[in-house]
């Protein structure tokens, strides 16, 4: 029996535009979900919960207007770690708002899971192991994200095919996978693997659209998966950034503890004049396959391409 997936009916393509700081901002969100793929934004991206309500009003409004293709729906990311003060009333908008998918992460989201169904909406939760996946499903969320070794920001390190696989035997319902993925190839190999939708941030990083700096971008497209450092140093949670960022910021790659849980001394903005996230940014492994800047609308109708090509390639075992 085929499980039931929501939103899969209203996509052009098996994608969810992963929520990145500073970088997701509504020209990128509307641009995403104009082009057949979930947008999504963190609220903390909002500078106050004022903003946020605008933003949520602004991108309903776009969405409204006549397309010629599908039009996708929007999602909102919720931190739900102790350190976010504004949860309560980030996710008082989202429920007011009515916002179709929210993405729980670094922390329990057994606190948002009935507000957001309440009015029908899903709550998808991010996880790196089998044991955060258990943890949120006891929590009766709608959808697992598996953020696989090689995703960008605050990424797991087991592999995809080996956390997709451990999570089927136990989940039937909706997941999304992560990890390196760049284009529409490796969408359907998502659904080839068993998941329901692909999961993808950095790509989108070098876009048109996206909220980052030329210098950002630039830097994407002439990086590689070698460039890519995996270090707790920034947050105290270990994630990818770019080598290059780092240097920029007058720290020695080499120097900081790449393998610990715990950094090497907690990245203090106020010791040094670089800050995590704004000056030290964040990539996956999928960088390297990243070689020009396009709209959003230009990378859906190539992803597209690449995913209809995917799927009609035959086995050779027939």
């Amino acid at each position: 029996m085929t499980r039931e997936v929501p939103f899969l009916d209203r996509l052009s393509l098996p994608l969810i535009g992963a929520p990145m700081f500073i970088a997701s901002y509504p020209e990128l969100v509307v641009a995403q979900c104009r082009a057949g793929v979930i947008g999504t934004f963190p609220s903390l991206n909002a500078r106050s919960v004022e903003v946020l309500d605008e933003w949520l009003t602004g991108i309903a409004a776009k969405l409204a207007e006549p397309s010629d293709g599908p039009i996708a729906p929007f999602g909102v990311n919720l931190i739900l770690h102790k350190s976010n003060t504004r949860l309560a009333e980030d996710l008082a908008l989202v429920v007011k708002h009515r916002v179709p998918l929210i993405i729980t992460s670094v922390g329990k989201p057994d606190r948002v899971v009935g507000a957001v169904q309440s009015y029908g909406g899903k709550v998808f939760h991010d996880v790196i192991s089998v044991e955060h996946a258990k943890k949120a499903l006891d929590c009766g969320v709608d959808g697992l994200i598996l953020v696989c070794a090689g995703a960008g920001g605050h990424a797991g390190t087991v592999s995809p095919f080996a956390l997709l696989s451990e999570v089927r035997e136990f989940y039937d319902g909706p997941v999304v996978l992560s990890g390196a993925l760049s284009n529409g190839r490796q969408v359907r190999a998502v659904e080839v693997m068993g998941a329901d939708f692909a999961y993808m941030g950095t790509r989108f990083l070098a876009t048109q659209e996206a909220n980052a700096s030329a210098d950002q971008k630039q830097m994407m497209v002439d990086s590689a998966a070698g460039d890519i450092v995996y270090t707790p140093y920034f947050t105290g949670i270990r994630g990818n950034y770019l080598r290059g960022s780092i240097l920029r910021c007058g720290l020695v790659p080499e120097e900081l503890d790449i393998t610990s849980g715990k950094p090497v001394g907690v990245f203090n903005p106020h010791e040094n004049t670089a800050k995590a996230w704004k000056d030290v940014w964040s990539a996956g492994h999928g960088v390297g396959t990243i070689h020009d800047v396009p709209t959003v609308a230009e990378l859906g109708e190539r992803f597209k391409e690449e995913y209809r090509e995917a799927a009609r390639l035959p086995s050779r075992f027939g």
